[in-house]
């Protein structure tokens, strides 16, 4: 991913000062790396490179720690958050659909974020409210039922909310995208 202006600068600051309060050994390594992306949303490669850099550990080592453990992120987190949960309710009712359906619509993979960092799109284990699945969760905002239709609306509200316009002609039709009785095409 491409870092935006004063990123770069704004990761060696937040990484030496990381560093200077550690003890720079390997059994220290998952604490700077929380720590880290505590600051910065993730953990991009460059912090990785100078976290290796400044504690000797080679930089092939601390990739392997931050892709081994799921707590890391290694793409900057969206300004909108869509996690699709998966669990075992989810997936029976077409979860995986769902998921296919933002990567189509978002033009990403689960666990990338768009390059205007707008949106991240993430898959989640359970989201404890299986009678409404599929279900989505987006900013925070419970979302049930999710069909790949309704991930247009979804879409389509965040972009509305946001200023911006659809990628086709979208603009017919309500949250699901269908148009409303009487409306000409």
């Amino acid at each position: 991913m491409q870092l935006l202006d004063g990123e770069k600068e704004q990761i060696l600051s937040v990484v030496d000062r990381v560093l200077n309060k550690s003890n720079k050994k390997r059994e220290d390594l998952i604490p700077v790396l929380q720590q880290v992306q505590a600051e910065l949303g993730y953990l991009p490669a460059l912090a990785m490179e100078k976290i290796a850099a400044g504690t000797g550990v080679p930089a092939a080592d601390i990739y392997g720690l931050a892709t081994f453990y799921n707590q890391f992120r290694l793409n900057p987190p969206g300004d909108h958050q869509v996690k699709v949960c998966l669990g075992t309710a989810c997936y029976m009712v077409g979860g995986d659909i769902t998921l296919e359906s933002f990567e189509r619509r978002m033009e990403i993979r689960e666990g990338e974020t768009t390059p205007d960092r707008r949106y991240s799109l993430e898959r989640v284990a359970c989201v404890g409210c299986c009678t409404m699945a599929p279900v989505v969760v987006v900013d925070d905002q419970v979302e049930g039922k999710v069909t790949p239709t309704r991930v247009d609306g979804i879409m389509l509200e965040l972009e509305a909310k946001n200023g911006q316009t659809g990628k086709e002609d979208q603009s017919a039709g309500g949250r699901d995208g269908r148009q409303e009785e009487g409306e000409q095409e």
